[in-house]
């Protein structure tokens, strides 16, 4: 590789495909990819960008070299925890992350999950596998109350959409403050107050230390028995067990869940089994098309990058997130 220009490294998940649309830089930078560890630790000392798509637990933090020169990293996710790690968090490094990505199709998503447990379309599906016809009525969604936890990019793309199909959006982030289109943000502190008034609790939040098993079984106790749990953040946020438990117990009615503690979720989990839930692979915001637009993402953050331009989507690395305020 010629050492006049950036050397861009990309980690990727072992078997997983280049990231697309970085053809569009090949003449300004330098770009290997690796899946191994052996690779990242051979190549990632002469790297000058990483571009991590591949979220392996511990995985950079074990292989982070004494000396480099590395400028920036760019995770290809909204969620960067797993690299606030001590090296590069109290670093000179600039990490940027997808902002904006993945925000529509997880908003469709959480649409989608109201619906089906408005509709019962778990139930229709169940009494169809069995040939079985049951007449039922079934919920209204509008004028539903919502609360979601996470009031960022994600979560306020959720609560437009939610709005514009009638349900009623509230939000729960770092501060109480009015901010449309919520109906009120409420400051963390006051999440169990404002649990027994929701139909619905999304957690779109950022996994960081204070939200790390924020969801517990006494929190989830504080919602109502007919108000159920959509989670398309990061599944350490809940606590599985707890969550388990309520819904054995019937403290919710349901939950509509896309990430989890331990993923891929074991085969022998319980969630399994439960009548009213819905799994799905960490995929919410899985959209056709989204890894050529992540590549894309990166690459116009690359030519900022080339013109010493402020990069676009700079996490502050103390708090875990892009902050707007």
């Amino acid at each position: 590789m010629a050492k006049d220009k950036p050397q861009i490294l990309v980690l990727v998940g072992d078997g997983e495909p280049e990231l697309p649309g970085l053809e569009a830089i090949h003449d300004d930078a330098d770009i290997r990819h690796v899946d191994s560890e052996a690779e990242l630790h051979q190549y990632l000392p002469d790297s000058d960008i990483l571009v991590v798509t591949d979220f392996r637990s511990e995985l950079l933090q074990r292989n982070w070299p004494e000396q480099h020169r590395i400028r920036w990293v760019h995770a290809t996710s909204a969620g960067v925890d797993v690299l606030m790690f001590e090296q590069l968090v109290h670093s000179d490094i600039v990490l940027t992350n997808a902002r904006g990505v993945f925000d529509r199709g997880i908003a469709e998503y959480v649409l989608g999950a109201i619906m089906m447990f408005a509709k019962d379309f778990i139930g229709n599906i169940q009494l169809q596998q069995q040939r079985h016809w049951q007449h039922r009525d079934t919920e209204l969604a509008l004028d539903r109350q919502v609360l979601i936890l996470g009031v960022g990019a994600i979560g306020q793309h959720v609560a437009e959409l939610l709005s514009l199909a009638g349900l009623r959006v509230s939000g729960i982030g770092r501060s109480a403050r009015e901010q449309p289109p919520f109906e009120q943000i409420y400051a963390q502190q006051q999440l169990r107050e404002q649990l027994p008034n929701c139909d619905y609790l999304v957690i779109a939040a950022p996994l960081t230390a204070e939200t790390h098993g924020l969801i517990d079984y006494d929190t989830l106790c504080y919602m109502k028995p007919g108000a159920r749990l959509i989670n398309v953040a990061r599944g350490p946020i809940v606590n599985t067990d707890d969550l388990v438990r309520a819904l054995e117990e019937k403290r919710i009615a349901g939950a509509a869940l896309d990430v989890f503690e331990e993923e891929p979720l074991p085969a022998e989990h319980p969630l399994w089994d439960l009548p009213q839930v819905m799994i799905s692979a960490h995929m919410a915001g899985d959209v056709i098309g989204w890894r050529r637009t992540l590549g894309e993402q990166f690459v116009a953050n690359f030519r900022r990058w080339q013109r010493s331009e402020p990069l676009l989507n700079r996490v502050d690395k103390l708090l875990g997130f892009v902050s707007s305020h």
